[in-house]
């Protein structure tokens, strides 16, 4: 239980504190139940969608439901979009070390440059027209579904990347996670995100969809994976290793592929 309300104090708003002295390892085993939070922040997006389009056009609902995942860790992902990219958008110098060193300390400066800016406002813009494409495309019941299961996805991809990945830094919460994230917290949110899936497939998916939803769940958990596996690779390459920013950023884009991917399956499926 106090692993699950610190996941939730760690990425969302919702104003839970764990009170008391944690090891290393009780922080980082909070991981195991990252996608229950963001099977909560999947609730409020369902709930707003099913208020918004009672009211609203979809355009507008399709506003709402981005402004709901936003408010429900305030903005911290994005953020760490943010700083991702205006970090990978340092100059080489012809020295990796010192690279890295640069691109590090820019993710610690607190402004935004240009192109954490063009990032913030590209992964809107795709989040909006994807979403679009969503309401204008499937029934309330799927959207609802896809709604729900986003962040509990993109929560999900950062538990093996942490697993797989090293420490960019020597200190800090993102060090924590990274170096003491286990196979466990793999196998626990895995099987949360399966439970979950399943009760969504029971409910719904398969009456509709048949075995198009149950092959979704293994091509969604395998692209994931990769996406996480890439992740590390890629943060070890520039970074030297993952930092809570990239963690963020790897969370907003994997919600971004997922819009992509899970309606183009779903409409094959039909």
């Amino acid at each position: 239980m106090k692993q699950m309300l610190l996941a939730i104090q760690f990425l969302t708003i919702i104003p839970v504190r764990v009170k008391g002295t944690l090891t290393e390892r009780e922080l980082a085993g909070a991981t195991s139940f990252f996608p229950f939070a963001g099977a909560l922040q999947g609730l409020l997006m369902a709930l707003t969608a099913v208020a918004a389009t009672e009211l609203f056009s979809v355009e507008v609902a399709c506003g709402f439901v981005i402004l709901a995942l936003l408010l429900s860790n305030g903005g911290f992902d994005m953020d760490g979009l943010m700083d991702s990219f205006d970090a990978l958008a340092v100059k080489s110098t012809g020295n990796p070390g010192r690279d890295r060193e640069k691109r590090l300390s820019v993710m610690k400066d607190s402004t935004v440059g240009a192109t954490g800016a063009m990032a913030l406002g590209m992964a809107l813009l795709l989040k909006f027209v994807l979403l679009l494409h969503l309401f204008r495309t499937f029934s309330l019941p799927t959207i609802l579904c896809i709604l729900l299961l986003l962040p509990v996805l993109s929560k999900w991809v950062t538990v093996p990347a942490m697993y797989h990945g090293t420490s960019a830094r020597r200190e800090g919460l993102g060090k924590i996670f990274v170096e003491n994230t286990r196979v466990k917290d793999i196998a626990v949110s895995s099987l949360f995100l399966l439970l979950l899936y399943l009760i969504i497939l029971k409910v719904h998916l398969y009456n509709e969809y048949k075995m198009g939803g149950i092959t979704l769940f293994c091509f969604l958990f395998l692209f994931g994976y990769l996406l996480a596996l890439l992740t590390a690779w890629f943060t070890r390459m520039k970074f030297g290793g993952l930092t809570g920013d990239n963690l963020g950023a790897l969370s907003e884009i994997s919600e971004i592929l997922f819009l992509m991917v899970m309606p183009l399956w779903l409409q094959r499926s039909t």
